[in-house]
């Protein structure tokens, strides 16, 4: 049986013993797309396919759902080989999907920023005047956010002709949203005095900047998004079922939970719970999960829509859902 020479490379990590570490070492310096398809010509090919046919069929929104698919097959495997259950076949395809999922991102991230731009080749840049203004209004320094005058946000930023490029830019670094000064006052009357959790805490923007209010806030993250985003040192490295019965917060916030997600299901089945913040999108296939929002019975869902107009930039369409426990336990 011919043997293709993406299965070759892949092979070669784990022959005579080896373990797939190298492989996953050299994923987590974030190769580029390029680079990735150099090494694994057919498996991008793969990849680009699927994606493609998604996107040809009218069905760009289950992008997010695909790209979740991508990562948990790449976490049932993981957990296999540590678990002891695994073999070189097991560790083998762990590589091979972990080598898909890096890919799958940048490939949908080019799709999107394509969309988004119209440019389909070459690097996207904000020109000097357009960088230096979204820098001042929404940075403290390089990518490290700060919470935003809206203020100033709103006086200058319809007058930049390329604010469209903004968030296809600084999204492949983890970003999903800005959150503007009032915002943060918004979220310290409401969490008040009680101790909070945020889980899905990326890289713990919200947490920072909410303990810097005076908050009682813990940020956590199970840190399987390391293809992407840069985890800060304030970011426990802890599920959201684990952090949630270690802590067992009276508030939960989570900014941007994937569409689909499982974790959010745990926050509802949290006996101490007594609000849950989602800062997501308007757009239901875009973020949370939905299925599980439709079924509860003890929390009643608004969406705060003065709270909705403080995420930044408008253009996301963004959405803050407020669930707040009607049933006592």
């Amino acid at each position: 049986m011919l043997i293709s020479r993406s299965a070759k490379r892949l092979l070669r990590f784990v022959v005579k013993g080896e373990s797939p570490e190298t492989v996953l070492k050299w994923l987590q310096s974030k190769p580029t797309l390029d680079e990735l398809g150099t090494e694994f010509p057919e498996l991008r090919e793969s990849v680009q396919g699927e994606v493609g046919g998604i996107v040809s069929n009218g069905t760009a929104a289950q992008l997010p759902d695909f790209l979740r698919r991508m990562a948990q097959k790449e976490r049932q495997l993981e957990h296999k080989l540590r678990g002891g259950r695994g073999d070189k076949k097991t560790a083998t395809a762990l590589v091979q999907q972990a080598v898909r999922t890096r890919m799958a991102h940048l490939i949908v991230k080019r799709h999107l920023v394509s969309v988004a731009t119209g440019i389909e080749t070459g690097k996207v840049r904000f020109n000097r005047l357009n960088g230096y203004i979204a820098q001042k209004l929404l940075f403290a320094d390089g990518l490290v956010r700060k919470p935003a005058s809206l203020f100033w946000f709103n006086l200058l930023w319809p007058l930049l002709p390329q604010k469209k490029l903004l968030m296809p830019l600084v999204q492949p670094e983890g970003i999903y949203c800005f959150y503007s000064r009032q915002l943060i006052d918004r979220l310290v009357e409401l969490i008040a005095s009680r101790p909070c959790l945020e889980i899905a805490a990326g890289d713990g923007t919200l947490t920072r900047f909410l303990a810097d209010r005076g908050i009682s806030i813990t940020a956590s993250d199970d840190y399987s998004w390391q293809h992407e985003v840069h985890y800060s040192e304030i970011v426990v490295k802890k599920d959201a079922g684990t952090a949630l019965r270690e802590y067992a917060p009276e508030v939960v916030l989570c900014s941007w939970p994937p569409a689909g997600n499982r974790f959010e299901q745990q926050v509802f089945r949290t006996k101490s719970v007594q609000l849950y913040i989602v800062i997501g999108s308007r757009h239901r296939f875009a973020a949370g999960n939905w299925a599980e929002y439709r079924l509860q019975t003890t929390f009643s869902l608004t969406e705060d829509q003065t709270l909705s107009r403080l995420v930044l930039p408008p253009e996301l369409d963004a959405a803050v859902y407020v669930f707040r426990r009607e049933v006592l336990q």
